[in-house]
């Protein structure tokens, strides 16, 4: 029988170099199977060389390769015989190589770069690839790039940046992705002598916008910033297609703990509520994880800033952090000495309860505590850990008729008539056939367990003094109401306008005293609020409003609802709720302009409300407030005059803000409307 000399070829099969692909060197292959009498030989091991080629003498027969470098294991079956002695063994590592110049906070493709310029080394590789890889970067010219490692994981990619000064020619670059196998790229940059700008034939005068300082408190907006984007609709939404309908976007697999450890624990007493059930633990695991400052998940107790972080700041900020680690790091405060930190508002509050205990559980911490004193101190979460949640998210979602679009859905889901002459849902007929209707069965029977209309009412009222108009709200008698928040909040809205005018006028420094002193009046109206249902009805409202909008999001209400089609909705529940509200004849002020309302008020208020405000008296930090926010607050502003009608940048001197509220304008918006109509 005769025996050929095999060649294994193990190499990158989706790398974007070439359709060769890129050799892994030092795999493991392992050979197995039977020659052609049929007898089973030995399993054979070799290593891959240089070029990713591995030979074994083999006779005539079927057989088997295996490799798994990377911890990505491919498997090939294979014949041998005298025309085929050669076999290719493709596997997914996927590692891939791009440069980019970097100049004036812009990043573009490049082959070649100025001198003086910074290029960036970007690295990926497939999420198949075991995570304690590494990726080694060879030294480049001199001392231009040490060589270093960094571990392979997160989003599998790995940005490096190094300054080209001094550089002449062309700038090899090696990278190595290394774990046990090994793969590298190679690349060359071409580093051309900076261009000298043409000697001017006259001469121009330029004027920029006055500088600023960068201040500590300005890595807790970037936080807050990436706590409230985490807890946005499509983010939940691909989180919730994730866990409960196989499809798989997101971060599914960072959540899931928190979802199956809440599967075990939360149960209704109904039959055929199953599907609902695990749709409200789903969204509470989802809240829980993404709701505020987790620490855990952080490295050494220090939030993962990233590139884009710093890139957002030098944008609206006018200058680029060194270190939003090192911001955040001088910010925070740690407590009674240990490695446990908080806010700076926090450890005020912490002062004031000096002589009451930390303690790390509600009943007792398993510390030997002595009796009687396991019921009694302050949680150590609530200080480390602070809910980056506000009420009113859930408050301009309900003025946008979310919840009554749902409540409507559900009467009429219970054969309940309208009290109009004509029910506008008459022929709403939701078939059993489909997911809806049993997740509408569950939500209707889970009615007791949600917080009702007047909760919410009274709670809008103790926080912000915002009303609900309507028969369902009935009379409220609120003990305690913040009753100048409204005025006070409109009056900062407003010195940021004016702030915004001079900012950009590039003759003059833009006053930030007055910014400075409508934050402290609008710190304090926010933390006299911070007491009762404060811990409680933000976070449970927003998982019950956040259920009621991917409810709304499922494609069966394209049926069941006339919604317009060629209207570009950023979140697929949207043109629901406007479709509702046509249907009943209520306000024509899209729902996405008090979406709007609700996220941009979220981010700004709580900057605020967890802002040490009281205690600063640099107008630099309220300046950089401004700015940082800017987006959201002229955004703010656009909305409340889309919804009210009401300009709250149209103040002169002489006179108050507007200060109506915010029910009473929708009120009268609606009226016009109706008189329009008629």
């Amino acid at each position: 029988m005769a025996t050929y000399e095999v060649t294994i070829r193990v190499y990158d099969d989706v790398n974007p170099g070439g359709s060769v692909g890129t050799p892994i060197r030092n795999a493991a292959v392992e050979v197995n199977g039977r020659t052609a009498a049929n007898q089973e030989i030995p399993t054979l091991k070799g290593y891959t060389n240089d070029s990713g080629l591995c030979d074994f003498r083999l006779e005539d027969g079927h057989y088997q390769v295996t490799t798994a470098p990377f911890g990505v294991e491919k498997t090939i079956d294979f014949r041998v015989d005298k025309h085929d002695c050669r076999v290719d063994v493709p596997v997914d590592v996927g590692f891939g190589l791009q440069t980019f110049a970097y100049q004036n906070y812009q990043r573009a493709l490049a082959e070649e770069v100025e001198e003086g310029e910074t290029v960036i080394v970007s690295a990926t590789w497939s999420r198949h690839v075991h995570t304690d890889a590494n990726l080694t970067i060879t030294p480049v010219q001199g001392s231009v790039v040490p060589t270093m490692a960094e571990r392979a994981g997160g989003d599998h990619k790995q940005d490096i940046f190094f300054a080209t000064g001094g550089v002449k020619g062309k700038l090899p670059i090696n990278l190595t992705l290394e774990h046990g196998a090994r793969i590298s790229l190679y690349k060359e940059v071409l580093v051309v002598p900076a261009a000298k700008p043409p000697v001017p034939t006259d001469v121009s005068v330029t004027m920029r916008r006055a500088g600023t300082d960068i201040t500590d408190d300005i890595s807790l907006w970037v936080v807050i910033r990436k706590s409230t984007e985490a807890m946005s609709f499509n983010n939940y939404h691909n989180f919730i297609n994730a866990v409960l309908c196989g499809i798989p976007r997101g971060e599914r697999l960072q959540k899931n703990p928190e979802f199956e450890a809440l599967k075990q624990r939360r149960f209704l007493p109904f039959t055929d509520t199953d599907a609902y059930r695990l749709l409200k633990v789903a969204t509470e695991a989802f809240v829980m994880v993404n709701c505020g400052v987790q620490v855990d998940r952080w490295a050494n107790g220090v939030p993962q800033f990233d590139h884009d972080d710093a890139e957002y700041v030098a944008r609206r900020i006018g200058q680029r952090p060194r270190s939003l680690e090192e911001l955040w790091n001088r910010y925070v405060e740690r407590i009674n000495g240990t490695q446990d930190t908080m806010l700076p508002y926090l450890a005020l509050i912490r002062e004031k309860l000096a002589d009451v205990r930390i303690k790390s559980t509600l009943f007792g911490d398993g510390l030997g505590t002595e009796q009687g004193e396991a019921c009694f101190g302050i949680l150590r979460s609530k200080l480390t850990h602070p809910v980056f949640t506000e009420l009113i998210w859930s408050y301009w979602h309900e003025e946008g008729m979310l919840v009554q679009t749902m409540n409507a859905i559900a009467r009429r889901f219970q054969n309940i008539r309208s009290l109009h002459g004509n029910d506008p849902l008459a022929n709403l007929d939701i078939d059993p056939l489909r997911p809806l209707n049993s997740l509408l069965w569950g939500y209707i029977q889970d009615e007791q367990h949600r917080l009702s209309i007047t909760r919410r009412a009274y709670e809008y009222e103790h926080e912000y003094a915002l009303p609900l108009d309507g028969k369902a709200v009935g009379t409220i008698r609120a003990a305690d109401v913040r009753s100048r928040f409204l005025e006070a909040f409109h009056q900062l809205l407003s010195q940021c306008s004016q702030f915004y005018g001079q900012d950009d006028n590039t003759t003059v420094v833009a006053d930030g005293f007055p910014v400075l002193n409508a934050l402290k009046e609008v710190h304090l109206i926010l933390s006299e609020g911070a007491g009762n249902q404060f811990g409680g009805v933000p976070s449970t409202a927003r998982i019950e409003m956040l259920t009621q909008l991917w409810l709304l999001a499922r494609p069966e209400f394209r049926e069941y609802l006339p919604t317009r089609i060629m209207v570009a909705y950023p979140e697929p529940w949207m043109d629901r709720v406007d479709a509702m509200k046509k249907l009943q004849g209520w306000s024509d002020a899209s729902v996405l302009h008090f979406s709007n309302l609700g996220g941009f008020g979220e981010k700004i208020l709580l900057s605020i409300r967890y802002g040490a405000w009281s205690g600063i008296n640099d107008a630099t930090k309220a300046a950089n407030w401004a700015r940082y926010w800017r987006p959201e607050i002229q955004g703010y502003v656009h909305a409340y005059r889309a919804v009210t009608g009401a300009d709250l940048t149209a103040v002169r001197s002489s006179e108050r803000v507007e200060a109506t509220l915010p029910s009473t304008l929708l009120r009268q918006q609606l009226a016009q409307q109706k008189r329009r109509v008629a």
